[in-house]
């Protein structure tokens, strides 16, 4: 997908203010109790996910975060097609007091590329 250069920017300053981990880093903080939280839309889901990944969608997760983890210190990695929607969201979820939020770089495009687990 092409995105805009507006897009782009508002991604890339989200981007400066979170921490971004690789696969194997998500990998092993996972195997280690993290939450990993998948953002995209309904239907990228329904194709497949990361096996173990609860879906928050992008468009509702500032709403739902609190009643699926009331715990601001809480680990949470969330994931998208990219990396540019999870950066966005784990932006708003650190304004909104979460203290241990990162987002997979590269996303859900990475974690096929290192053969990782997945499930439909």
């Amino acid at each position: 997908m092409e995105h805009t250069k507006e897009f782009l920017e508002i991604a890339e300053d989200a981007r400066s203010r979170v921490k971004e981990i690789s696969v194997d880093e998500t990998l092993e903080k996972v195997k280690n109790g993290a939450n990993l939280i998948d953002v995209r839309e309904d239907n990228e889901w329904n194709d497949g996910h990361a096996v173990g990944a609860t879906h928050i969608g992008r468009g509702v997760i500032e709403r739902d975060i609190v009643g699926k983890f009331p715990h601001k210190n809480a680990e949470l990695i969330l994931y998208c097609g990219g990396g540019y929607r999870s950066a966005l969201a784990a932006d708003n979820l650190q304004k909104m007091g979460y203290r241990n939020v990162l987002s997979m770089a590269g996303g859900w495009t990475a974690w096929k590329e290192a053969n990782a687990s997945t499930e439909s």
